[in-house]
């Protein structure tokens, strides 16, 4: 483990590791009001069940360190299946929360099948890939990673959890762009995709099912927020320019936010930046934003030199994965899109969500251990060749 340890991608890891730090730091402070005055629990709840996620979820990414990606193809392969399954049995199992039945109630934790399946998708995808181009496939082959993802994605959308549904959508459309197929071959691939879209999109409007409930359809208004704030569509979203006026360039300290004080019902969730700002300051929210581009770099520096296309496209895929989620976040509390409810990385509360974060982050140190061996063991190898 040292040896794994010595060659990963130290700065990274210490990234992650402080951003896991600042998120449990802000879930404390953001959501110790609402615990108490909304769900009738301790100040400390969501935190120690987030800490606790993310230890467990440490514990495994230790063992995924240790666990080559060669040799991922037939647990991912399980992986998909199993978040096909899961995703079906939402529609008769699952629990509703937010206007959307996206979650399995397991007792002592409720499962989002929905985050499981962005994490199989980037896992999948890099794994066939990496197999069928070695190989070369025929073309219908090739769709079978494209067929399984338009399948989530309406499984997705039906929740109905749109934000979900067009994050992995994003994902599997610019992962897929980064293939290195033939352009003939890529550029029919996108026409199937365009047509199994549009296929898609006529039956779902035939069959009755609500890919917008009455909540989310509200949200497309987003616009001047400050002039609707009596109405839902206005009200959570101007408390966040609330708490991003109060917070200045300092901050007003580190608990002291107001907006926590249930004018933002999701404080510690998907309006957890708006938080961070008010207590740390514009200045400190600024270097997390840059802490972010610099961590993106570094999963696509990792990307560049992977020694297979698996690895290639599981990094572009982590990559676009953590960028979709900040983008669609920020620009929904700055009311320059829609607000989806989509958590931001390692900083909002959400078992599922980080716990898929994680692993990923895992998965590319994991990567980026490899990439560094793999270049030892080929100089190693050419200097042995010079020798004799």
């Amino acid at each position: 483990m040292k040896k794994i340890f010595m060659k990963m991608d130290i700065p990274l890891f210490i990234l992650m590791i402080l951003y896991i730090i600042l998120g449990l730091v802000m879930i404390l402070s953001a959501s110790s009001i609402s615990a108490v005055l909304r769900y009738n629990v301790s100040t400390y709840y969501f935190f120690i069940r987030q800490f606790l996620f993310e230890f467990v979820t440490f514990l495994v990414g230790f063992v995924i360190l240790r666990y080559s990606t060669g040799r991922y193809k037939f647990p991912v392969y399980c992986y998909i299946g199993v978040v096909l399954v899961l995703l079906m049995l939402v529609f008769s199992l699952g629990i509703v929360a937010g206007g959307a039945q996206s979650w399995l109630d397991l007792g002592f934790f409720n499962l989002q099948p929905s985050e499981f399946a962005k994490s199989a998708l980037i896992l999948f995808m890099g794994v066939f890939y990496n197999s069928s181009l070695k190989k070369n496939h025929n073309f219908s082959y090739q769709l079978i990673p494209i067929v399984i993802a338009i399948v989530i994605f309406f499984f997705v959308a039906m929740e109905p959890d749109f934000g979900g549904a067009v994050i992995i959508a994003g994902i599997v459309f610019f992962t897929f762009l980064i293939i290195p197929f033939e352009e003939k071959s890529k550029l029919n691939l996108i026409k199937w995709i365009g047509f199994g879209a549009i296929l898609g999109a006529i039956v779902l409007l035939y069959s009755g099912s609500e890919i917008f409930n009455s909540a989310q359809l509200s949200r497309l208004k987003f616009q001047t927020p400050c002039e609707r704030y009596t109405e839902d569509t206005g009200y959570q979203v101007c408390n966040g320019f609330i708490a991003y006026h109060n917070g200045g360039l300092f901050g007003k300290g580190l608990g002291n936010s107001s907006q926590k004080y249930l004018y933002l019902p999701e404080a510690h969730t998907d309006f957890i930046f708006p938080i961070l700002v008010e207590e740390l300051g514009l200045i400190v929210g600024i270097l997390v934003i840059l802490g972010y581009v610099y961590m993106l770099y570094r999963i696509l520096k990792i990307g560049k030199n992977a020694l297979s296309v698996r690895n290639s496209l599981i990094c572009y895929g982590t990559f676009i994965y953590l960028l979709l989620h900040l983008l669609i976040n920020l620009m929904g509390t700055l009311a320059l899109i829609p607000l989806t409810g989509v958590p931001v990385p390692f900083l909002s509360y959400g078992g599922s969500f980080n716990m898929n974060v994680i692993l990923m982050m895992f998965i590319i140190l994991r990567i980026s251990y490899e990439n560094k061996e793999g270049r030892e063991n080929r100089e190693i190898a050419r200097l042995s060749q010079d020798r004799f």
